[in-house]
């Protein structure tokens, strides 16, 4: 018996020998599940670190998927730059460590959501950021918010949970007159009813979990901008570890092909909603920008260019008693703290994504304990208003 013959199985790891490929091109992207690339010698390895040869490494550093996904992102809001990482926060994250650091200010919207508040605050301040917040939705106290250290304001298109729309193009005029940054969240609005660079915003991120990809099985966000603002963003994201996973990757760019569609039928679901809500005895107050006495109705139909969003917030009388029975109730809206997916789903903001937030503060910006947040799906709406009559029907 010779040496190799005496070699155990698992001693014998061959490499797959390379195969001929068709010339042709698949018409469904495929998953490039590789952590890392081979290099043909040093000097390829070096070109392609350097960001000199396009192409790939490592996959923290960039993958296939990952930049197809990133070039649908960046086309979709007319954007010069965009880079895929691992979350919404993520995104936020990138767009932090990339342009601010010990000794500035930031500008943060009263209105944003509990984690990016957070991140802004408390954990900006631990790195000697200092941060002033403030009613975006109030461009006069925004603009007397900002300061010589100022270098980033961040506000969302629609905030979360009320629904308030920012007025992106005045928060750019103030933050450019002083040399700040304006970075819009536009979760809530998504690119077919809001570019938030078209009216003058520097930089938007999407929390690609939500209802870009809109099946609820990835977590993701994308960051967008100007290449005069994007010098460290790629640098952020790899070496803090904020990059995304191929597979997750391959599933939003096939969610995304059908982003129109689906952002289409669930905005006009929810105006239909929040119209039927209006009429109920139960409900105490409706909140969505379609609605013409919202208070900031005539702002979206001048900043939206397709509807008004697929979220409808509304209080019911009777509190948190009234919210718990009408979740018990409304068995067919799963209670859910997210949004986006193709069918419609409710969560209670007093116990999720404001949880975090003093009663003060909460009551201050309107959320009540029977304050209710709806994600309208793709259903037919006749399904959904019999829905939510089984919750009402509990009260």
């Amino acid at each position: 018996m010779n040496d190799e013959q005496r070699r155990a199985p698992y001693d014998i790891c061959p490499r797959p020998e390379p195969i001929d490929v068709p010339a042709q091109t698949p018409l469904a992207p495929p998953i490039y599940p590789a952590a890392v690339y081979q290099c043909a010698d040093t000097d390829e390895a070096e070109r392609l670190l350097a960001g000199s040869e396009a192409g790939y490494v490592y996959s923290r550093e960039g993958h296939p998927n990952g930049q197809m996904l990133a070039e649908k992102c960046r086309q979709l809001h007319g954007a010069e730059r965009a880079v895929v990482c691992s979350s919404g926060m993520a995104a936020l994250s990138a767009a932090v460590l990339a342009l601010v650091e010990a000794g500035d200010h930031v500008v943060a919207s009263s209105q944003l959501y509990g984690r990016n508040l957070q991140l802004l605050t408390s954990e900006l301040g631990r790195m000697g950021v200092r941060s002033t917040v403030v009613d975006t939705c109030d461009v006069t106290a925004t603009a007397q918010a900002i300061d010589d250290k100022t270098r980033l304001i961040v506000a969302e298109t629609i905030s979360n949970p009320l629904l308030r729309v920012a007025d992106v193009a005045a928060l750019a005029r103030h933050a450019h007159a002083r040399t700040a940054l304006l970075l819009i969240d536009n979760t809530f609005a998504g690119p077919t009813v809001c570019r938030p660079i078209e009216h003058g915003a520097d930089l938007v991120l999407e929390s690609l979990t939500k209802i870009m990809n809109g099946h609820s099985d990835v977590l993701l966000g994308v960051l967008c901008g100007s290449a005069a603002h994007w010098q460290r963003v790629h640098t952020a994201v790899a070496v803090w570890g904020l990059s995304p996973s191929p597979f997750d990757c391959w599933l939003a760019t096939r969610g995304i092909g059908t982003l129109a569609l689906r952002a289409e039928r669930a905005g006009e679901n929810a105006q239909q909603v929040a119209q039927f809500l209006v009429t109920r005895g139960e409900v105490e107050a409706v909140h969505y920008p379609g609605l013409i006495d919202h208070v900031d109705h005539e702002l979206a139909r001048r900043q939206f260019q397709r509807g008004f969003g697929s979220v409808v917030t509304f209080t019911l009388r009777g509190g948190r008693a009234a919210a718990d029975a009408f979740i018990r109730a409304a068995k067919q809206i799963p209670f859910c703290p997210s949004l986006g997916d193709l069918s419609t789903t409710l969560t209670h903001p007093e116990s999720t994504s404001h949880r975090t937030v003093s009663p003060l503060v909460r009551e201050g910006l309107g959320i009540r304990g029977g304050t209710i947040r709806l994600s309208v799906g793709i259903e037919s709406i006749e399904a959904i208003r019999e829905a939510l009559a089984e919750g009402l029907s509990a009260l």
